[in-house]
């Protein structure tokens, strides 16, 4: 074979170096994706779907923990006075209690506050409180527990160690309530990260099953750069650079879809759950789990394309 034979096994690209090969793969998976349009479409609308039914579940979850959390926040300690105490005791108290790891507020409720509190509550039916003054109702300390110290064992030791501090009356923290409600987080949690990860492998499998026959359409081809002598890179890459954008073009989809299906939910809500989305704080999700999903599927096109090649291409 002559030299002008051997040069013309492998074309020079246009630019060399790293940027050369980048343009040259690049230029190969977009025009791949031009040629078979109605397989690509297939394999983006997989893609899409796949992360949408993920995505929804993403943002029932999201906004169920939120709700919890709300929840959560009345984990509260409440310290009873069997008299009301003076204002530097109340201020020397309050100092003490918030030196105990994981309080995050103290509120002193007097006497009249909590007259004050009783009849707002009874609104309405004042008839009830004929006869009730502020001296019959206790002074009382509201603690507020940090988030991240409100299961039933921080509670418990919280409450232990106020009870060793002087000038403190009876201790009152719904012991029970705690219990059920941890349970019911933990049990919340367990059951979200079973089903997020049953999920997640259907997806995989799903998408890269999709993009396996995709590929397989496009045997010949593969087979025919092997013949040539291709390297296995040269082969892989623009099937990889393609994986990638059909994944990030079905996950930009998904978002979209998912933005259709949160704001239409949030228009009819109150019809037909008789709640308002906005009081009971539903929310999108937040920039970061928007940013995992469009970065989970460009993986889950990756993942499928490289995957899929395996069965064509030696590894």
């Amino acid at each position: 074979m002559s030299n002008k034979a051997k040069h013309a096994v492998r074309p020079k690209l246009e630019q060399e170096g790293f940027f050369g090969r980048f343009s040259y793969f690049s230029s190969r998976a977009l025009a791949n994706l031009r040629q078979n349009t109605f397989v690509s479409v297939v394999t983006v609308g997989t893609i899409a779907l796949a992360l949408l039914i993920a995505s929804l579940f993403l943002l029932v979850y999201v906004n169920l923990d939120h709700m919890a959390q709300g929840w959560s926040d009345k984990v509260q300690v409440t310290v009873y006075f069997d008299k009301e105490p003076a204002p530097l005791a109340v201020t020397a108290l309050k100092g003490r209690i918030m030196n105990i790891p994981g309080a995050s507020k103290v509120v002193f409720v007097s006497q009249q506050e909590a007259e004050k509190r009783l009849r707002a509550r009874l609104k309405g039916q004042e008839s009830l409180l004929e006869g009730v003054t502020a001296d019959v109702l206790p002074a009382s300390m509201e603690i507020s527990l940090d988030r991240s110290n409100r299961d039933t064992a921080q509670v418990a030791s919280f409450v232990s160690a106020l009870k060793k501090i002087d000038g403190i009356g009876e201790v009152q923290y719904g012991e029970e309530w705690v219990k059920r409600f941890n349970s019911f987080m933990n049990l919340f949690r367990l059951m979200g990260m079973l089903l997020g990860s049953f999920l997640a492998v259907t997806v995989l499998f799903i998408v890269s099953n999709t993009i396996k026959l995709t590929i397989y359409a496009r045997k010949d081809e593969l087979e025919v750069l092997g013949l040539v002598g291709a390297t296995r890179f040269f082969i892989k890459a623009p099937f990889l650079i393609e994986g990638i954008l059909q994944g990030a073009l079905g996950a930009v989809l998904s978002v979209v879809a998912l933005l259709v299906c949160y704001y239409t939910f949030l228009k009819n809500a109150g019809n037909f759950l008789g709640v308002n989305p906005a009081s009971a704080g539903l929310s999108f999700l937040p920039p970061a789990h928007l940013a995992g999903i469009l970065l989970g599927g460009v993986l889950l096109g990756f993942i499928g394309s490289a995957t899929s090649l395996r069965r064509f291409v030696n590894v």
